[in-house]
């Protein structure tokens, strides 16, 4: 697994190559889908591409944040 932000300033900054080493890719919230799939549409061709719905306001590893990471991921892998 890896992480990556949508936006330049990111502190890792998606890429093409990262989506193309992706199996399944997970967005939180759909503003973050779509900006993938306007920048990146090509790599994201036969990608699984998976919006969560969960808004884009909690800090890194924030407990809350990954208990709902552990609730909606597990019925995607």
């Amino acid at each position: 697994a890896s992480s990556a932000g949508t936006n330049n300033d990111a502190e890792n900054p998606l890429s093409a190559e990262m989506i193309e080493w992706a199996d399944i890719i997970f967005v939180m919230e759909k503003t973050h889908r779509t900006k993938l799939q306007t920048r990146y549409r090509t790599a994201l061709k036969n990608k699984r591409l998976i919006c969560l719905d969960i808004p884009d306001n909690y800090t890194f590893m924030e407990p809350a944040l990954v208990q709902l990471l552990e609730k909606k991921v597990p019925g995607y892998l």
